[in-house]
């Protein structure tokens, strides 16, 4: 492995780690906290994501010009896609980043729903070859 490859990597995992650390202090990695959040007990968590949703808008609309606009708004599975997304996500209390942050903090159901994660995809995968067959954007071609 090249040397730039090597601390290419060696940052991401280092950064990577680091956010991990922040966001499970903080409770995003945690079911109760997020369980507080779906049912409006404890706004923080929602607070939280309306910010990051307000800043990531931002930095989108002040690089707009550098990123290639798409001939499609919605893919047709985008709003059953996302409904599914946020259901699994209010069930097993993460998202599919955070089920990281819960295995790296030893919370053993984080495997279910790793299962859960890995299982879904591979259903997506089988289902959509077979029965939709749409432009999903991505760059692989399976």
């Amino acid at each position: 492995m090249k040397q730039s490859r090597l601390k290419m990597y060696l940052s991401y995992g280092l950064i990577g780690g680091l956010m991990g650390y922040v966001v499970g202090r903080i409770g995003f990695g945690d079911y109760d906290e997020l369980h507080q959040m779906f049912v409006l007990d404890d706004l923080r968590m929602l607070y939280a994501f309306a910010g990051a949703v307000a800043l990531s808008m931002l930095a989108f609309i002040l690089l707009a010009r550098r990123i290639p606009k798409q001939e499609k708004f919605f893919q047709p599975g985008t709003i059953p896609g996302s409904m599914l997304f946020g259901f699994g996500w209010a069930v097993c209390g993460a998202c599919p980043s955070m089920v990281f942050v819960q295995l790296g903090a030893g919370k053993i159901p984080a495997v279910m729903t790793m299962v859960g994660i890995l299982l879904g995809v591979y259903l997506h995968k089988k289902a959509h070859a077979r029965y939709f067959r749409w432009d999903t954007g991505s760059c692989v071609n399976d």
